[in-house]
Order: structure tokens, then C-alpha cells, then sequence
């Protein structure tokens, strides 16, 4: 059995909350799977800055880097916790360990369960059909418009000195104050971020049973940068013959998504594109409570829900935490693919099938989906349902 080190890094608001319910998970299979965890768990974000005037413990960086083969973070950010450089208290946490760690994939699966419905004009309803609704997109980590903020976040979590900034006196033709952002788009960056793309496909399409379409979104007619990732798109689709491609502008892609997500299988997308698109895909899932993604590195791996720390609900036990528990299950698979380990692979559709037969059978969801759950709940659920087939296994 194998036993990995994993941190947890619980955050801001509702975060902690939601860790919680995901530790009751991980403890399941430790009792009853075939894997096991050494858990370190570390105070981090905006609250902790505002009582320690530090955003985590010295040498957590250190820890994350060295001592770990698996981080999960619950949420950062919290009202008026900000740096003197006006940047949101935890961003070396989140942001730094994506950059420092060079965590250049950010995998976000969009799958619609049996049983979600979808909240419009007020109502809860079917929109999309769940078996029509299975993609998953790859948004590149580490370049594009963030690139300044993640940069000046990985400095922050190494302890470096601070960055030369980039100084632009003017620009022609716009008077007055002006503030701007740089969008720097790299071969490099492009070319690991496509590939690994491909690699997923390829370990869907084995997965599945069938073919998987890589759609390259960008804005290629428009902006230089977006031209480097498309050209780089179509070398690689050149190197793999046997995988069906496409391309498509971010615009008419937004269209797509919500119009015809079943024909997409794996998206890969430009850092800023990736980052608002993979918000709109929640939607077809049922929302950011059911959205899950991992930040992945060629050395390191991160997990994380996509939604935020939520403060107006901190404390209430009501938010859902099924992208927590979604985020550890993209861990056991991210493990299992990297070290070969089949057990981890199993708890990943363990899991998988925990969290569907909960959704299916009409259990009880937290409010975004309809019902009056707590994320407790839920959380007790879908661990004692792990528990139930975890022994059906060794029976």
C-alpha cells in the first residue's frame, strides 16, 4: 500500500469548511482502501495574515516544495486582507505555489451527474442532459495575464527579492491615466501545456473506449500571442495523427460550450481565455460547488475547489462541498497516472461512484442544487456511501 505525503491548506471563509468534509473522505479509504496519507495540515490566507501579519508559517513554501506529494487547498481570500501592495493576503499561498512550483496545467473536468439540476430564472431545472455533458479543459497555469501577479506571488512564497517591474511611459493615441497589464504567451509554455493535453486525451480515449477531440480555443486572429498557441497547437496535432482536433475563437467557442457541449471532449485554452470559460462550463455541472480542478507541474501537484472562500457564509455549514471532495478525487487519479499505482486509480472511480450514486438517488444537496443540506451532510454521505462499496470490494 502506498502512503503519500499529503498538506492540506485549509484557507479563508468557508474553506476549512469544505477541507473538512474531504478529510472525512480521505479518511474513509484509509480505514477501508487500499492507500494511505502522512497529513500535515497548515494555517494559510487572508484571516491568518490579519491575526499574524504573515500569510502562512515560515517555511510553509519549504514544506509544500520538499514534503509533499500532494497539496489541497480549500479557498483564500478575505475581506480587507490585502498586502501593502494592495494584492489579496494568501496570494503567495495559492498563486505562488502555482508559479514557484511551476504548475503550468490547471485540469478542470466538467461532468454533469444524474440528478443536478440547474438554477434558471429561480427555478431548478433539467437543462442539459448528463450523459451529454463530459469534457474535460486544460487551461494553461503559469503565463498570459496574470503572469506579473503569479510572478510577484512566487517570489513572495520563496522569500525573494521583489521584481523589476516592466515600465511603459506612454501609449499612443490614450490620454489621461492609463493602467496596463502585459499578456506574454511563450513556445515553451504553449508547447507543455498542448501536450499535455494530448496525454490526457489519450489516457481518456484508453479510459472510455472512445475517440476524444482536442478543441484549441484562443483569439489567434486578433492577438500575437494567441497566434503562438495556435501554431504551436497545429505542430503537435501534426505529431499526433491518430487524435481528431479542432479549433475555435474564445467568442464563438462561449457559444458552443453552452449550446453544444457534447461535442467537446478535452479544451485546451490560452491563461486568461482558460480561466473565464471554465467558469461558464460549471454551469452545465450545476455550478462552482460542483467544480473541481488540479494544478499540475512535471515535479508537483496541487488540488483545489474552484469557487471562493464564500465569507458570507463562513461558519453556517452550508455551502457544498462536492468540489472539495471532487478535488480529491482528480488526486487519487493524478497519482495513480503518475506513479503507476493502480490502487489510487481505484479510489479515484471509488469515489467518482460515491459521489454519483449520492447525486442519482435523490440524497440530500446543499442549497445551490435545490435542497436544505448541510455541507456536513453531505460530506457524512458520501463517505459512508465510500465506506459501503469500499466493503463490497473486499467482501
Amino acid at each position: 500500500m502506498a502512503a503519500y505525503r499529503l498538506t492540506l491548506l485549509p484557507g479563508d471563509g468557508t474553506g476549512p469548511e469544505v477541507i473538512m468534509e474531504a478529510k472525512k473522505v480521505i479518511s474513509a479509504f484509509q480505514e477501508f482502501g487500499p492507500i494511505s496519507f502522512e497529513t500535515t495540515e497548515i494555517p494559510c490566507g487572508g484571516q491568518h495574515y490579519l491575526e499574524t501579519g504573515e500569510e502562512w508559517p515560515s517555511g510553509s513554501f519549504e514544506h509544500c516544495r520538499d514534503e509533499s506529494d500532494a497539496i489541497v487547498v480549500g479557498a483564500v481570500g478575505w475581506p480587507g486582507a490585502l498586502l501593502p501592495n494592495g494584492d489579496v493576503a494568501g496570494g503567495q499561498v495559492l498563486l505562488g505555489l502555482r508559479s514557484a512550483l511551476d504548475l503550468y496545467a490547471n485540469v478542470r473536468p466538467v461532468k454533469l451527474y444524474k440528478g443536478v439540476n440547474h438554477k434558471v430564472h429561480g427555478n431548478f431545472r433539467d437543462v442539459w442532459e448528463h450523459d451529454l455533458v463530459d469534457m474535460v479543459m486544460v487551461r494553461e497555469n503559469t503565463e498570459g495575464l496574470y503572469h506579473a501577479l503569479l510572478r510577484r506571488s512566487a517570489i513572495a512564497a520563496k522569500g525573494g527579492e521583489k521584481d523589476t517591474p516592466i515600465l511603459i511611459d506612454n501609449f499612443p493615441g490614450l490620454n489621461g491615466e492609463v493602467e496596463w497589464d502585459v499578456r506574454p504567451i511563450s513556445r515553451k509554455g504553449s508547447e507543455r501545456v498542448i501536450r499535455f493535453a494530448f496525454e490526457l486525451a489519450k489516457r481518456r480515449m484508453a479510459r472510455l473506449g472512445s475517440p476524444q477531440k482536442i478543441t484549441c480555443v484562443d483569439k489567434s486572429n486578433v492577438t500575437r500571442g494567441c497566434r503562438l498557441f495556435r501554431q504551436v497547437f497545429r505542430e503537435i496535432s501534426d505529431e499526433n495523427e491518430n487524435v481528431e482536433t479542432n479549433e475555435a475563437y474564445i467568442d464563438a467557442f462561449s457559444m458552443w460550450l453552452v449550446r453544444n457541449p457534447e461535442d467537446l471532449d478535452v479544451v485546451v485554452l490560452p491563461n486568461m481565455f482558460g480561466d473565464i470559460a471554465t467558469d461558464l462550463a460549471s454551469v452545465l455541472q450545476g455550478g462552482m460547488g460542483m467544480a473541481a480542478s488540479a494544478n499540475i507541474g512535471d515535479e508537483h501537484m496541487l488540488f483545489e475547489p474552484v469557487h471562493g472562500s464564500s465569507p458570507k457564509y463562513a461558519g453556517k455549514n452550508k455551502v457544498n462541498p462536492i468540489a472539495a471532495i471532487s478535488s480529491v478525487q482528480l488526486m487519487f487519479e493524478t497519482l495513480g497516472a503518475r506513479h503507476g499505482d493502480n490502487d489510487a486509480q481505484i479510489c479515484a472511480d471509488v469515489l467518482e461512484n460515491a459521489i454519483s450514486k449520492h447525486l442519482s438517488s435523490g440524497a440530500p444537496v446543499t442549497y445551490d442544487l435545490g435542497g436544505s443540506a448541510s455541507t456536513s451532510m453531505v460530506g457524512d454521505a458520501i463517505a459512508e456511501k465510500c465506506k459501503e462499496i469500499l466493503q463490497e470490494m473486499g467482501s
